[in-house]
């Protein structure tokens, strides 16, 4: 090969591998729904303003159309009620397919103290209740944190889940991914990694393992929901953010949708109010952006 013909095809291939890197390191967003708890505002009597709520989401996500969706728990309020569920399905069947939604497990779904048939049974309505995702380099890890939570009649359960989280996590760091997330319905703590436990937060005896686990494997951040309002906290470099309901918002807050925008090295948020959704997400960079946004 000639001179001239070497180079060009070298320089060929570095364009190559720029446009390739540049499209998997290229901005995207994605939507995080939580506790759209079909049932709440009425007690269970019926679901009409939920309905209403999750509706207007679907039809947003259409709109926005993110790379992906993930729904974090109570996705109904009455454990195993088939009513609930049907509408749940019903709705988010309506999601355009090239749009994957990925439900988490949250303790209306399964139980306050789960069992291994309220288990079985939420693994039979939505499928798995841990499993692990990838978008270009972003690895999400679901988790089942009310076995964490109460984990007394689903020990068993339990300890594979953990096992299980043990082995992806290191899978995820060996090929390189540029951000692990892990997606859950209870937040480790509202806002402080030593807080006392209390029905908003996960035991401080399992906390500090996890949370010691989710450093070593360079985990960036714990979206959740569960307490339908929204924080952000953190234990030193991991956010775990909380983020309000879709469904009956408590505390003065309002229904509404987290936004998060994901960068080459930074993650960032934003909780809007069903009224205040924008026409579009603009992924541009800012010179106001500095890394996280305030949720």
């Amino acid at each position: 090969m000639g001179k001239s013909k070497c180079y060009w095809w070298f320089a060929a291939l570095f364009l190559l591998m720029v446009c390739l890197e540049s499209k998997a390191a290229g901005p995207f967003f994605f939507i995080q729904l939580t506790d759209p708890q079909f049932g709440m505002f009425a007690d269970n009597t019926n679901f009409t303003q939920e309905t209403a709520n999750v509706e207007f989401a679907v039809s947003t996500i259409n709109r926005l159309h993110p790379a992906f969706v993930v729904v974090t728990g109570d996705l109904v309020n009455k454990v195993g009620d088939a009513a609930q569920i049907k509408e749940y399905k019903r709705i988010f069947s309506r999601v355009d397919p090239a749009i994957p939604v990925y439900n988490v497990a949250g303790n209306h779904d399964v139980g306050n103290v789960p069992t291994p048939g309220s288990v079985a049974a939420y693994t039979n309505a939505f499928g798995p209740d841990h499993y692990a995702f990838r978008y270009d380099d972003f690895v999400g890890i679901v988790l089942d944190s009310s076995l964490i939570k109460a984990p007394q009649n689903v020990p068993d359960s339990f300890a594979a889940q953990e096992n299980w989280l043990k082995s992806e996590l290191q899978q995820a760091k060996n090929s390189g991914a540029r951000h692990i997330v892990i997606f859950q319905h209870y937040p480790w703590f509202l806002q402080s990694p030593d807080e006392p436990e209390q029905y908003f937060n996960l035991p401080r005896e399992r906390r500090a393992a996890y949370l010691a686990l989710f450093h070593e494997f360079g985990v960036e951040a714990v979206f959740g929901g569960h307490y339908h309002r929204n924080t952000v906290a953190h234990d030193g470099s991991l956010e775990i953010v909380t983020t309000g309901a879709l469904g009956k918002p408590l505390g003065g807050s309002q229904s509404g949708i987290q936004v998060v925008i994901v960068r080459n090295h930074a993650i960032e948020h934003r909780f809007y109010d069903l009224g205040e959704i924008p026409d579009q997400i603009d992924l541009s960079l800012h010179s106001s952006d500095s890394g996280k946004s305030p949720n």
